[in-house]
């Protein structure tokens, strides 16, 4: 037996004897007395509380507080009519004109280059060969027979090192070696390859989007696409690498990608207690691929939810920013009992950060195997928005690193002693920096050296708070506020009885640490009793958080305040202010009301978490009487998944306007339910199953829009695919570009200045620079406004070469 075999079994022993450990000791637990705490019925009927909860928090405008019966804001009736008013003129402006590409490079009958046989079928010494790339340049050799090429041509029944041929060009024939032992067949080691046909196909999930994705007529111009600001893409490394089950690639594929973890198929899906914890179910069909009969679903909270083939469906169906967050939590890392091996067992939160940064590179690699080669894939990482914007046009998914940890840079704190300075924090930004992250929170659940977090309330407050003990020396300060606005605090905690009689209602956002903490009891302890709602966390914003906050903006990084305290958010916005700092995102609605409109002022950009479709439409109305006059208007969503935010549930095939298979979607493509394996994924169905069903949700938004009010439905759809562009916008005025003249028109500069600081042979990006981000962008043209002595308000026109170089500039 190999020694992979050897730890594989160790592992899957080693899980089984902890699920049957952890499913005895729940039903131990329970007794003979009825439900209690700490039994398989209480913690059941926990779930199930917790369930309801999540479902009707995910559509709160704000999940960091407790709105209330009223939802309020700052911003008054006239206010919001303005701006809304503004939005329709936005709506109104001339779309850019867009193309379509190919998938794919076209199959020529000869492979081109060593990486050109992916995903093909050609004849291999006479059999029909089908080439399923593992890597850049390496391949299963599958054979009709559904059988895999071993040395001397033989055949094996399984994917294993055996298998793997890494090919070689030379000349007009292409070599093939294992382990550097060369493939021979008939005596010949040497093959030419030509197309034919009789394959049986590789099992892999399929798209069902028909039409080629859209993209720009230049690489410079003003974008169309959908913008997910907040994901977890490399999530299964998250919690000692054991929490999370499947992955979003694998290097044999779908099959082996897309299976439960150890614990929960070991015991036949009574083992997955978290799971169980989380879902509110009992118990789940641990198997994946091929039957998904119980997961991906919205629900389903530990399992793979963003495998490629399903974010590429979504990026076919128009998606074209994925930003996709780095993720840990050392305490709950430290809490959960299970990890993928010792390197994990360490539950460091950066260490974490750069072991997934590196899975994103390796990803994109897999990818671009798929799809012919270096560069040719889909998924492209990009560090600046120029970078973006070409990614983009170019048809597309630009994928942006950011982070989200409860102890960035190691900066926890114990007993209210920092744990790093100034010079750690310094060091770190620069390493992330050059590791390729652009997007930063700076806390998660926690307190820590840089901010007071918002909290959670109820039951997994309660949780939390526990965890905040253990991590920090030290619970939440919370302290009872009273709001001008009535909304804006922090997170409720259990309280003393308030003088009316009414009591804390157990809600609960983030099940997580209540359901670690209900399972492995290990966040027990005695918690304070705080005094009547509201609450605020005491614990602001700290000389350490201003200085990472002043260090984010030095380094052109985007700073995301969700899931600060209430104190500690206001604090970072003045600090934005005083900066005149636009790079400003809140990701997925752990932002309160009076900071939305707050950063819209400040040109930054919001992604409202997505949630059901009913809820998300009621956001986007929300939203619309925030926006800024003077700054492009466009939205996005924060998706969450994979971060055990719950997804968004369907609204029932029976519904009266419900979403119709196939539709057109953006750019002409044409939509059809979903296959994977054996399951077909409808979306009035099954919801947000899995991250390929956004391009429905987002029909599906359009449905309950116009239902809502006739011609509804093509606003959020507009709204939607201009998101893309307002983050690439916000994301340039984060670099330093000036906001638009036009739309600003104290930044007007007079013609002349113009048409001395704009001269031929610039770049996009110089002219950006000098005179600031344009009013429009179609084409070969930028469009800006500029000024005269009798004139506020001229129009000019700067042309650009297909190379992105000036050719001229202009009144019009």
């Amino acid at each position: 037996m190999s020694s992979e075999t050897t730890r594989s079994s160790r592992r899957v022993v080693a899980a089984v004897a902890t699920a049957a450990l952890l499913v005895t000791t729940a039903i131990a637990l329970g007794g003979a007395a009825g439900v209690r705490e700490g039994s398989l019925s209480g913690r059941y009927a926990y779930a199930q509380n917790a369930l309801s909860a999540v479902r009707a928090d995910k559509n709160a405008l704000s999940r960091a507080g407790d709105l209330g019966t009223s939802t309020k804001d700052p911003t008054t009736a006239a206010d919001r009519a303005a701006a809304a008013s503004y939005v329709e003129r936005e709506r109104r402006l001339a779309d850019p004109k867009l193309t379509s590409v190919r998938v794919t490079q076209p199959r020529a009958a000869r492979p081109q280059d060593r990486y050109a046989m992916a995903g093909g079928c050609y004849s291999l010494a006479g059999t029909p060969i089908f080439f399923k790339p593992t890597d850049l340049g390496d391949y299963l050799l599958y054979d009709a027979a559904r059988k895999f090429v071993i040395a001397d041509g033989k055949r094996a029944s399984a994917p294993g090192r055996t298998t793997v041929w890494t090919a070689r060009k030379s000349g007009n024939r292409f070599t093939f070696t294992n382990n550097g032992s060369p493939l021979t067949i008939g005596g010949a080691s040497a093959f030419a390859l030509t197309r034919t046909t009789g394959c049986a196909a590789y099992p892999e999930s399929q798209i069902d989007v028909s039409g080629r994705p859209h993209a720009g007529v230049t690489p410079y111009q003003e974008v169309r696409g959908y913008v997910d600001a907040h994901t977890h893409g490399m999530a299964f490394e998250f919690l000692g690498g054991a929490a999370h089950c499947g992955k979003p690639w694998a290097a044999y594929g779908a099959p082996y990608a897309l299976v439960d973890c150890p614990d929960h198929t070991a015991t036949g899906g009574y083992g997955g207690v978290l799971e169980s914890m989380l879902s509110g179910q009992p118990n789940h069909d641990p198997v994946g691929w091929p039957t998904f009969k119980d997961w991906p679903a919205p629900e389903s909270l530990t399992h793979e939810g963003t495998y490629y083939r399903w974010l590429e469906r979504a990026w076919r169906g128009g998606q074209r920013i994925f930003v996709n967050l780095l993720v840990e939590n050392n305490k709950l890392c430290q809490v959960y009992p299970l990890k993928k091996g010792l390197e994990y067992a360490k539950c460091d939160d950066m260490e974490s950060v750069r072991r997934q940064a590196q899975d994103m590179r390796e990803m994109q690699d897999y990818i671009d195997a798929q799809s012919g080669g270096p560069g040719k894939g889909f998924y492209r990482i990009v560090t600046s928005p120029y970078q973006a914007r070409k990614v983009i046009n170019a048809g597309k998914l630009a994928v942006v690193t950011g982070m989200e940890t409860s102890v960035p840079f190691g900066c926890t704190v114990k007993l209210d002693i920092p744990q790093c300075d100034i010079g750690d924090i310094d060091t770190q930004l620069d390493q992330l920096k050059r590791l390729g992250l652009r997007q930063v929170e700076l806390v998660n659940k926690f307190d820590n050296a840089l901010s007071g977090v918002a909290g959670d309330n109820g039951a997994v407050g309660t949780a939390v708070n526990a965890a905040n003990f253990l991590e920090t020396g030290s619970f939440w300060d919370m302290r009872h506020c009273e709001p001008a606005d009535g909304e804006s605090h922090d997170r409720d905690q259990v309280a003393l009885p308030s003088t009316s009689g009414q009591e804390i209602s157990a809600q609960q956002q983030d099940a997580l640490f209540g359901a670690v903490g209900q399972l492995f009891d290990t966040l027990h302890t005695a918690l304070p009793l705080y005094g009547p709602a509201h609450h605020c966390n005491s614990r602001g914003l700290t000389t350490l958080g201003e200085h990472t906050i002043a260090g984010l903006a030095k380094r052109h990084l985007i700073f995301d305040p969700d899931h600060m305290s209430a104190k500690a958010r206001a604090s970072a916005l003045d600090q934005i202010d005083d900066l005149g700092y636009h790079g400003v995102v809140s990701s997925h609605s752990w932002s309160t009301p009076d900071s939305y409109p707050r950063i819209y002022r400040e040109g930054g950009f919001i992604t409202p978490y997505a949630g059901d479709s009913t809820g998300f439409v009621e956001k986007w109305r929300t939203h619309i009487g925030w926006a800024d006059k003077r700054y492009y208007w466009g939205i996005g969503y924060g998706a969450d998944m994979n971060g055990l935010g719950a997804q968004g549930d369907p609204r029932g095939t029976d519904v009266a306007n419900p979403v119709t298979y196939p539709f057109k979607g953006l750019g002409g493509v044409t939509v059809d339910k979903q296959h994977a394996g054996e399951r077909v994924y409808d979306i009035n169905a099954d919801g947000v199953a899995q991250y390929g069903l956004y391009p429905d949700w987002i029909q599906d938004l359009t449905k309950v829009a116009d239902t809502q009010k006739r011609g509804d439905g093509a606003k959020i759809e507009d709204d939607m695919a201009r998101g893309a562009e307002a983050y690439l916008q916000m994301w340039e005025r984060a670099e330093g570009v000036a906001p638009d003249s036009c739309r600003n028109p104290g930044l007007r500069k007079r013609v002349a200045q113009v048409s001395r600081l704009v001269r031929r042979g610039m770049t996009t990006t110089a002219v950006m620079k000098a005179v600031g981000q344009p009013y429009t962008r179609l084409g070969s043209t930028y469009g800006f406004c500029a000024r005269t002595s009798t004139d506020p308000k001229v129009m000019m026109k700067a042309t650009f070469s297909k190379a992105g170089r000036v050719t001229g500039v202009r009144r019009t």
